[in-house]
């Protein structure tokens, strides 16, 4: 998600990141991201994972549409 994120924001665009508050069904929120806004991304562990192209391809397709970004799992990647 940072990487889409920063991606968008690097190139001045501004979007919504839409995510639910659980697993229960308790809500979902929407955020309004903007260039201008200051944003920490805060991670629990120091190794960087690598990244799953697949998962940022349809993250930036989200970020793309009207509706927004919306957060979904990451997809598996099969083993090769």
């Amino acid at each position: 998600m940072k990487t889409v994120i920063v991606a968008k924001l690097r190139r001045e665009e501004k979007f919504t990141l839409s995510f639910t508050k659980d697993k229960k069904g308790g809500g979902r929120s929407t955020i309004w991201l903007h260039p201008a806004i200051e944003l920490a991304f805060d991670f629990d562990e120091v190794t960087r994972p690598s990244l799953n192209r697949a998962w940022i391809d349809e993250l930036m397709r989200s970020a793309n549409s009207n509706d927004g970004m919306t957060v979904i799992d990451e997809p598996v990647v099969p083993a090769r």
